[in-house]
């Protein structure tokens, strides 16, 4: 599986081509600014990306911009932004774009190696991998949209924004897996996903949720 990354801290780019090649992945390019990771996803077509949100020369939104840029050019490219801040704005545009694939996850919060590798594949593999900071970033702004959702399927959504499957999400709220299958269908049911959606449904509850925080 080939992987571009976006990240100027050498140290951390280095560390990542490390761990990853390690993990089975092959890095195809490491790119220190947004045009240089736009062209390396031109040249290379990844499979899954990493992208810092911070890049020269301004050390601002520069890493993000490139990453919904690339995504405009090829709709569905797995993202997995590694940051040290939650940028709202930019965080909810990133996952409202079409298409899975996409995670947040910030760089002092992760803790394995293990978690961290089954993340990348997670989006690499068109789902998503949010960090629950982000997700509760993106709730405070979230507005009607999932008002019509109960406080826990607004739990349950937000757990499956992580990237958690049905019994993971039993597990961590301590209720059963049919308590979870009928919280699920309302989730879909609110937001208005058909059936005819099936198996893209739960990548599509995520982005209407997250949509909402835009």
């Amino acid at each position: 599986m080939r992987v571009v990354i976006a990240e100027d801290n050498v140290l951390l780019s280095t560390g990542l081509e490390l761990l990853l090649g390690r993990a089975g992945f092959q890095v195809a390019a490491v790119a220190t600014d947004g045009d240089g990771f736009v062209a390396a996803v031109r040249e290379h077509r990844p499979d899954v990306t990493i992208v810092d949100v911070r890049l020269p020369p301004t050390f601002r939104d520069e890493g993000i911009r490139a990453a919904l840029r690339a995504r405009r050019e090829t709709p569905g490219l797995p993202v997995l932004v590694l940051s040290q801040y939650v940028e709202q704005q930019y965080a909810a545009e990133l996952l409202a774009t079409s298409g899975g694939g996409v995670g947040y996850l910030l760089k002092d919060r992760v803790s394995r190696v293990d978690g961290f590798v089954d993340a990348l594949r997670r989006v690499a593999a068109g789902g998503t991998a949010m960090d629950p900071e982000v997700i509760a970033a993106l709730v405070q702004r979230a507005g009607d949209p999932i008002a019509v959702l109960t406080a826990r399927e607004r739990e349950v959504l937000a757990l499956m924004a992580q990237g958690l499957d049905n019994t993971a999400i039993g597990q961590r709220l301590g209720i059963t897996d049919n308590a979870i299958h009928k919280h699920v269908g309302n989730i879909f049911a609110k937001l208005g996903l058909a059936v005819s959606d099936s198996g893209h449904r739960r990548v599509l509850a995520v982005l209407a949720y997250l949509n909402a925080a835009r």
